[in-house]
């Protein structure tokens, strides 16, 4: 059953077909994934493309995900088909020929910060964020699988970002949202409320105006919802733009079916519906800020603290193909970061980092200790660690933590793979070899051998 003023309000609603919606929305979800275009060039058996994602693709059921060491490997990620449009609207509005700074406020669980770090340069710099602290760690972990070393992770409250004033070039607003478009699920369907609507609305509005003064004088706002409410979609745009100075940036969406078109007051906005498109509920609308906010940037005095030791840096050289100004020593810990010191320093005066770029190994007394991040990381130099193929049972006791019997002639740190892709590190010390993979992100489910599982066959 769907909540009776969800079906009241859509029966009159402009741009909506109640009953093809309706009856789309009782139908089961599409299933979708975006490929990694910088660790996997194969598409999967029998799908069909997103049409406005260069790497989504469209599958027959949903495969066994947790039991795939690609998927942990990072080299394909699930993603709701709908919000993949965001790649359309980023693109459209992107000079890749120059670096930018993109913020993505409402990140977690990560699909579309992946998207972002994959379209933006590699000198350019995206800060991922998410401020409830759990969900702050699964984006963490997400990018870290992804292997783009050009992010950082926070976990803040939009109005810390009010103060990096006319810092970012364009900033992503996945806004928190009463979640009609995913009224397929009943979690969705009975945790809605209209007096929630109205909640999300006034919420949505105080997010918008605290991340405001963070973009920059021509700057791009994406927002979008998983919602079909106006009072959460194109009427909060509408507020803004009465409330600042910004214009509405349409897009050309005359190669995809089915796309609803939303004019509001001079704001037009983008609507998927089921039914129409292959996805879940979805909006989305792309302004330019056009009031003064310029970023002023200033040199800190702390960057000799924060520099690793030479002979550390040695190595760091071998490990990474970072500059020697971007690593930075943080406790324990070696960093490579995506941006200069100086901007690390002030983003960290202002925000709660808990990802600078990629972790590249722990300190242990005169030893480097790799970390599973630099595995993962297209940061890491080739051919600087010997490897050693895995069979997929292997892979999944790897994944596991379990104990490995594995032959590898020399001692030391050995990066494991699985069809030639890094999936982390074991290191041989002579009586045994020991399974490094991160104890919080082990898998729990039974073994299985591969030939009874719905995992995905690619091309």
């Amino acid at each position: 059953m769907f909540p009776e003023g969800f079906v009241r309000r859509i029966s009159t609603q402009e741009y909506v077909d109640a009953e093809a919606l309706l009856r789309a929305l009782d139908e089961p979800s599409p299933v979708s994934i975006r490929i990694n275009p910088r660790k996997w060039g194969r598409i999967p058996l029998d799908s069909e493309p997103v049409p406005w994602s260069s790497n989504g693709w469209y599958l027959k059921k949903r495969p066994s995900y947790t039991l795939d060491p690609l998927f942990h490997a990072g080299c394909y990620y699930p993603q709701e088909a709908s919000g993949m449009f965001i790649e359309h609207a980023l693109s459209s509005v992107l000079n890749t020929s120059e670096p930018v700074r993109v913020l993505d406020l409402c990140g977690a669980p990560g699909g579309k910060s992946l998207l972002i770090a994959d379209l933006i340069s590699q000198e350019s710099l995206l800060v991922a964020n998410e401020v409830i602290k759990p969900r702050a760690s699964v984006l963490a972990e997400t990018l870290t699988k992804w292997g783009t070393g050009n992010v950082i992770v926070t976990q803040s409250d939009p109005s810390s970002f009010g103060r990096l004033t006319g810092y970012f070039d364009i900033i992503l607003v996945d806004a928190p949202c009463s979640g009609e478009g995913m009224f397929r699920t009943d979690i969705a369907r009975n945790e809605w409320s209209e007096d929630n609507t109205i909640h999300c609305s006034v919420r949505q509005r105080r997010i918008l105006a605290d991340i405001w003064p963070a973009l920059r004088e021509n700057g791009i706002l994406i927002y979008s919802t998983c919602t079909f409410n106006p009072g959460e979609n194109e009427e909060n745009i509408r507020w803004l733009a009465d409330n600042h100075k910004a214009e509405s940036i349409n897009q050309n969406i005359s190669d995809f079916m089915g796309i609803t078109e939303i004019n509001y007051k001079g704001i037009t906005g983008y609507g998927f519906y089921p039914g129409m498109v292959k996805g879940e509920g979805f909006f989305i609308s792309i302004i330019r800020k056009t009031e003064k906010a310029e970023w002023k940037s200033s040199r800190s005095n702390k960057r000799a603290d924060l520099k690793p030791g030479k002979k550390e840096i040695e190595s760091l050289r071998k490990w990474t193909v970072l500059p020697d100004d971007r690593f930075l020593k943080w406790g324990g810990d070696i960093w490579g970061l995506p941006c200069s010191m100086d901007n690390y320093i002030q983003l960290f005066q202002s925000l709660r980092i808990i990802k600078a770029g990629t972790k590249i190994c722990t300190v242990k007394k005169e030893d480097l200790l790799p970390s599973h991040d630099l595995a993962l990381s297209d940061r890491l130099s080739e051919n600087i660690f010997p490897s050693v193929e895995l069979s997929y049972e292997d892979a999944v006791a790897f994944l596991r933590r379990d104990s490995l019997q594995l032959k590898i002639d020399r001692r030391g740190w050995t990066l494991v793979k699985f069809t030639g892709i890094s999936i982390g590190w074991v290191n041989n010390i002579g009586n045994r070899v020991n399974n490094y993979y991160p104890v919080e992100w082990r898998i729990r489910m039974e073994k299985s051998n591969s030939a009874g599982l719905n995992l995905i066959k690619w091309e």
